[in-house]
């Protein structure tokens, strides 16, 4: 007897083919069968007629490396269909760190002094075991996290000694299961260091078969340069590199997406790369000095010193305090923010790329987050797919589920394969849409119909169902062979 039976459903099973109907049998954790089983003795009967059934969500670029352990519930990601979670993105993890003081920016989007528990990643795995989360999370170790871990300054290159106890640090985490090493070179705390400093670091990825994600050290107009960079570090260690949300930030930038993406496919041709992006035409962060320009939008989401402020424009508080806008933002400091500093072409051009993996890059922590940590991946499905044709649905699966966890290699999931996991949703391809927004972003999405993890019905109707049945997955081989998985797989038509 099956455990579930989910039937009459358009099965998108992840790999970028065309759907199909079937019935879909779930047994011990596993999908059992696919086929005609309207026979077939269940527990549990599911009607799936109107309704498509796909490998739950990955969410390849997260932040959400305490709160699966602090709100294991983690309802923004499972409300939208996300059954995995890939953690410690942009050089920040939670594991393995040991403080000082506080959490450096932009560490401290992950929480405070005491949400940083975890001085080695075996003691973070067995925390994620300990604390039950609905989702599966998999993790890298974060650049930035190590060099907090071993300098006394972080405005300055590492020491050979630094490196090689921070190459140490690396290593223990490979051997317990971490992806790779993730670097976020744009921001203060690791700007300083140099291309030979990530590069040794790196090389303690090949011998894992692990993996390079990294943050651009510059998303605006040294955009290529840094990718170079990138391409660079990979290759030195002969490793595969993702390059994180990219995008083309900044109006000096607009309308370069074309050349970003060919210096991507170009690179591709001697080096296992891949990017994900989120799909919206604004970013979000602390709030940075760098970053401030009269150019667009800049929306403040927290501020420790002035927390009233939150929710308002940077332009309208500089005017509400009669200063300049730099002004404003130093008072501001610590704080958060959105930058509306992207174009919408170039987001679409980006999102329908072949290499492209879609990422939430959602901010927990945030009292006013950006609308991407609720509705990043029903927004993929209903605005982008449904009503813009940027790509077919079944591709847009393929970029939550098959490809990424080719990519990441994340065993046995991102498919609906008789034998792989049952992380599955079940959605409504006519109204699944996105509902969080700039000024209302802690709202979940519609049509998202049911959603199991490992087997286990987490999520149906719009609320939870108490289960939690998610797990600490460890890296899966080695990770360069998923970088052939869906060579086969036709690009999109991409937008001019």
């Amino acid at each position: 007897m099956y455990d579930t039976l989910i039937g009459d459903v358009l099965v998108l099973d992840g790999s970028g083919a065309a759907g199909f109907k079937a019935d879909v049998a779930l047994a011990g954790g596993r999908v059992a069968a696919i086929g005609r089983l309207a026979g077939a003795a269940a527990r549990h009967r599911v009607d799936g007629t109107a309704l498509a059934l796909a490998p739950g969500f990955i969410d390849v670029h997260t932040h959400d490396d305490t709160n699966v352990i602090r709100t294991p519930d983690m309802l923004p990601k499972l409300s939208q269909g996300v059954t995995t979670v890939v953690v410690g993105n942009c050089g920040i993890s939670a594991a393995p760190v040991t403080l000082r003081g506080e959490p450096p920016d932009p560490m401290n989007l992950l929480g405070g002094r005491d949400a940083f528990a975890y001085p080695t990643f075996a003691d973070y795995t067995r925390a994620v075991d300990a604390a039950r989360p609905t989702v599966n999370v998999a993790a890298l170790v974060g650049h930035t996290a190590l060099r907090s871990n071993h300098m006394d300054r972080l405005d300055r290159r590492a020491t050979e000694t630094e490196i090689a106890a921070m190459r140490a640090q690396l290593r223990d985490a490979l051997r317990h299961g971490a992806i790779g090493l993730s670097t976020g070179l744009a921001y203060a705390s690791a700007q300083h260091a140099d291309t030979a400093e990530v590069q040794a670091l790196a090389e303690e990825l090949n011998a894992h078969g692990a993996l390079y994600t990294t943050h651009l050290r510059s998303e605006f107009a040294e955009i290529l340069e840094a990718m170079q960079e990138a391409y660079d570090i990979a290759a030195h260690a002969r490793v595969p590199v993702i390059v994180s949300h990219l995008k083309c930030a900044g109006a000096g930038n607009w309308g370069r997406s074309g050349e970003v993406l060919a210096s991507l496919d170009t690179a591709g041709k001697y080096l296992p790369v891949g990017c994900d992006c989120y799909p919206y035409s604004a970013s979000s962060s602390t709030l940075d000095l760098k970053q401030v320009t009269d150019d667009f939008d800049i929306d403040i989401t927290w501020s420790d010193p002035h927390p009233g402020m939150a929710g308002r424009k940077l332009a309208d508080i500089a005017a509400h305090w009669g200063v300049p806008l730099r002004e404003a933002a130093q008072r501001l400091q610590p704080a958060g923010a959105v930058y509306h500093g992207m174009h919408e072409d170039d987001v679409r051009r980006i999102l329908a790329h072949r290499l492209t993996m879609v990422g939430s890059d959602g901010l927990p922590n945030d009292p006013l987050p950006h609308p991407r940590l609720w509705g990043a991946f029903p927004r993929v499905l209903g605005h982008y797919s449904r009503e813009l044709g940027l790509f077919p649905l079944a591709e847009a699966v393929h970029k939550m589920t098959g490809l990424s966890a080719a990519r990441f290699g994340l065993h046995e999931r991102g498919l609906v394969r008789a034998g792989h996991y049952a992380d599955l949703v079940l959605f409504d391809p006519a109204r699944v849409a996105d509902r969080a927004s700039y000024v209302d972003p802690q709202q979940p999405a519609a049509g998202i119909a049911a959603v199991w993890v490992n087997g286990e019905l987490s999520y149906r109707a719009g609320q939870l169902t108490g289960a939690r049945a998610g797990r600490w997955l460890p890296r899966g081989g080695d990770l360069r062979a998923g970088f052939n998985a869906f060579s086969s797989i036709p690009a999109s038509q991409e937008q001019p």
